[in-house]
């Protein structure tokens, strides 16, 4: 790591240790959004973590950004998805908007003063995009924008949604006719919050769109029908960051069950000199391991302006799984601990699950994969 590197995940470290270890547990508790952490962080500058400083940004490479998403995963994943969901919404707009926009709305962004996320899943398809049904009609120098999105983070507590939506629903193939569009919650769409088995503390929202009007010049590009092709170049950031968050949970469950095995005692010895326990703490510590070069190489291609699509699915693949399969690692080696809220672990089981499914099932990365092995070897 270079010093400056160095200094901002030392700064975060800082507040993990200072605004975030001390109130996760009341706060999990209670699925309190967390304003205070919020407020801090604004102050950090992680709402403007990957956003240029031409722009007020921090202007941070994927493998920087992967480093802290990590520390924050590891102490509460849930405050990772605030900023991460903000940030893939940040990467449309620099990457596509047109100047006025980016002028306009991404020093906001990179405040945290103007918060938002993607609004891409609907009701009745997630991982199918090109089947979503929310519309967006021209009529004069404005879009009217019709639909229901689900489990969109941020949209409580946000202000502000690029929403995937049809414009053209008769374009052949479907992906012609969407574009993305920014709105912001003042234009008149309505959120509620959600319940969930874990990820809590973070608002994850139903969102309606009742004839909301979105000034034309909200459109993301300057043409429409490019909706899908953008937002799917910024979920390679985004797969970056849940990869990051697997590293972390793993992690924090690797340690907590290393700590643990030497202080738990069964047969007249810490339960860390038996071997079904070496045995479980090994693979345990390779997962993490590996999932971290994984994912050092996706954000290495995707900072180099390189295809990263089949990269970032694998980090996201093996991370994501890594989380999972450690969780319950940790949860057996915490034997009925593991299964009280006095325990970090019962956390850790109920956030993992969420990183397999979320910025594309983990059975939608091996697709992903499979078709770039072939795409790039061919006969």
């Amino acid at each position: 790591m270079n010093e400056e590197e160095t200094l901002i995940l030392d700064a975060v470290d800082q507040f993990l240790d200072r605004d975030v270890r001390p109130y996760v547990r009341q706060l999990e508790a209670d699925d309190e959004y967390p304003q205070d952490i919020v407020d801090a962080m604004k102050e950090l500058g992680l709402f403007g973590a990957t956003i240029s400083a031409e722009y007020g940004g921090l202007g941070l490479g994927a493998a920087t950004y992967s480093k802290i998403v990590e520390r924050v995963s590891a102490v509460w994943m849930s405050v990772s998805g605030i900023f991460n969901s903000h940030l893939i919404m940040c990467a449309a707009v620099e990457r596509f908007g047109t100047e006025d926009m980016k002028r306009h709305y991404l020093p906001q962004f990179a405040s945290g003063e103007l918060r938002g996320a993607i609004a891409l899943t609907e009701p009745d398809c997630g991982t199918d995009l090109q089947g979503v049904r929310t519309r967006a009609v021209r009529d004069g120098d404005d879009y009217v924008i019709n639909g229901n999105k689900l489990w969109i983070t941020n949209s409580v507590q946000g202000g502000v949604l690029a929403c995937l939506a049809k414009t053209d629903p008769d374009a052949e193939p479907a992906h012609k006719g969407m574009s993305l569009l920014l709105v912001e919650k003042s234009m008149g769409y309505t959120a509620r919050k959600l319940k969930k088995l874990g990820y809590r503390g973070v608002d994850t929202g139903e969102v309606q769109f009742d004839d909301v009007r979105v000034p034309a010049g909200n459109l993301i590009g300057e043409v429409e029908g490019r909706g899908l092709q953008q937002i799917l170049s910024g979920l390679e950031l985004g797969r970056i960051n849940v990869a990051s968050r697997g590293i972390g949970v793993a992690r924090a469950c690797l340690e907590e069950s290393v700590a643990y095995a030497q202080t738990r005692k069964t047969f007249g010895k810490p339960i860390a000199q038996h071997q079904a326990i070496q045995i479980k703490l090994a693979d345990m510590a390779t997962r993490v391991e590996a999932a971290r070069l994984l994912t050092d190489q996706a954000a290495a291609a995707y900072d180099t302006g390189e295809r990263c699509d089949m990269e970032a699915g694998m980090a996201k693949l093996f991370a994501t799984e890594a989380a999972v399969e450690n969780s319950m690692e940790a949860m057996r080696i915490h034997g009925a601990y593991g299964y009280s809220p006095e325990y970090n672990i019962e956390r850790y089981y109920r956030d993992a699950p969420l990183l397999a499914i979320g910025e594309g099932t983990n059975e939608l990365q091996r697709i992903i994969i499979a078709r770039q092995l072939i795409e790039r070897n061919p006969v």
